[in-house]
Formats: structure tokens, sequence, C-alpha cells
């Protein structure tokens, strides 16, 4: 590589970089200027403790309540004004740290020096453990006094896996939202859900969507609610993408239309 190609990539990764800081410290400061209560909690489970962020609405009366599932670097700024955001609606949303107690080292996902470690760590964690981590924050939910009973889940990129994953492991879900996440991989995995399933996918998301027709055919085996929405020129991870004022702007769009759905669908 010659001195002008180096120094072409060195720009690029400045100004990705750069883009990339700013776009955190947005959600920093949307964090720290939010009027809304915040809090960490922590959920003992055995020998070992769950922790959670938590965010309550400005409201008079019990609020639905709603588990958020990180994507696949943990629970980060951005998911955190998600839920924030999730709480300037009205509802209680809650994100429990999947990275909680991952080893003597690292106990959440702030402890892990990059992003990339912290992806890493979570392709690491057994699904019995993912199950108790959401088992419990759906009972912390269930039972808070401020909350109205109700308990939808909702995720993003691995955590949409999971959430869809979720909804077979518990029938008393009032909704699983999906964001380009994939559904089980047998039929039969199916079979136990309850609660209404909705997802949202980016058109420019093939290894993801290739997977939509298998889910559809399996819920309509079991008759179940499988209602689904494709936003035509939006890629992976379009949510985030897509709360970046400078982000593209079919991930702009399709952000802001899958949250007027989002929110309608937990109005209801």
């Amino acid at each position: 590589m010659n001195y002008s190609m180096k120094f072409i990539f060195l720009t690029i990764i400045i100004l990705s970089l750069s883009s990339f800081l700013k776009a955190q410290d947005k959600f920093t400061n949307r964090l720290e200027n939010s009027p809304r209560h915040h809090e960490w909690v922590e959920i003992s489970l055995g020998d070992r403790t769950l922790k959670a962020f938590i965010v309550f609405p400005e409201v008079s009366e019990k609020a639905k309540t709603v588990i958020v599932i990180h994507e696949n670097r943990g629970l980060t700024d951005w998911v955190r004004n998600f839920a924030d955001q999730l709480a300037e609606k009205g509802f209680i949303a809650m994100v429990p740290d999947m990275l909680s107690n991952f080893s003597e080292e690292y106990s959440q996902t702030s402890d892990f020096p990059t992003s990339d470690d912290a992806r890493n760590a979570i392709y690491k964690l057994e699904s019995s453990l993912v199950t108790s981590y959401l088992n419990n924050s759906f009972n912390y939910l269930k039972n808070l006094p401020a909350g109205n009973g109700e308990v939808a889940v909702v995720g993003f990129c691995w955590g949409g896996s999971q959430s869809f994953r979720y909804g077979t492991n518990n029938p008393n879900l009032s909704e699983v939202l999906v964001f380009y996440g994939t559904g089980p991989k047998e039929a039969v995995e199916f079979a136990n859900i309850e609660a209404p399933v909705y997802g949202f996918y980016g058109g420019n998301d093939q290894r993801v969507n290739a997977t939509i027709v298998a889910s559809k055919e399996a819920m309509e085996e079991y008759q179940h609610i499988y209602d689904y929405e494709v936003y035509e020129g939006a890629g992976h991870a379009y949510m985030r993408s897509g709360d970046d004022p400078n982000g593209p702007e079919a991930n702009i769009k399709a952000r802001n239309e899958s949250w007027e759905r989002l929110v309608r669908i937990l109005e209801k």
C-alpha cells in the first residue's frame, strides 16, 4: 500500500471513529439531561446477581412494563436511551445486562475493554442462563408496584433473536417485538408461543430476512400471530443507526416508522 492509499485509509478510519464518538456523546448527553427517573437494580439469581437499568415514566397511573434485550455488544448507552424513550411514551422499561457475572474479571458490560470483547462474550452465553435472566427480569417487572402487571419484550439484533426465543419460553408475555432477529431454528419450538409476535426488519438485511418465511410458516402452523414489516432500504441495526440525525436516510426513515408502530402496538 503506497503512502496515498495509507493516508486515505487512515482518514476514513478517523472520520468513522469521530462519527461514532459523536453519536455516543449524543446518547450520553441525552441520558444525563432526561427528566425521567433512572435506576440500576440488582436481582439475585442463586449465586449470581443480574444487573439491570430501569427507567420510569412521569405518569400518574400504573404503567405497562417492557423488557428490552440489548444488541450483541451489551448494555450500551444507545439501548439505555431507547429505554428512556420508551419511558417518555409512558412505559416502564428495563434493560437486563446479559453480561452480568460473565467472569471474575468482567461482571457487567462496562467492564469489557471494547465493544468487540463484549460481543465475543455474548456469543459464549448459555441459552439457559439467558432464559433465567429474562425470567428474573419478567418476575421483577410483573411484581413492580408501579407496573400494571403487563410485561412485553423487545430485542435488537442478537436481542431480537432472544426476544423471539423467549416467547417460546414464557406464555405470559403480552407482546414479543423482534427487531432484525431470527426466529427459532426448529418449527416445533414455535408451539409454545402464546403472545403475538411483531417483526421489524431492514430491507437490506438478507442474512436475517432469509429466515422470515420459515418463521411465518411455523407461526401459521400453530395458528399464532406473526405480524411483520420490512422497511425497504434500511440495513441491519437501523434503529441505532437511524437514531443518529447524521445516519443513512433510509435508516432514519425506517427507525421513525418503526418507532411509531412499536408505540401503537404497546398501547393496545
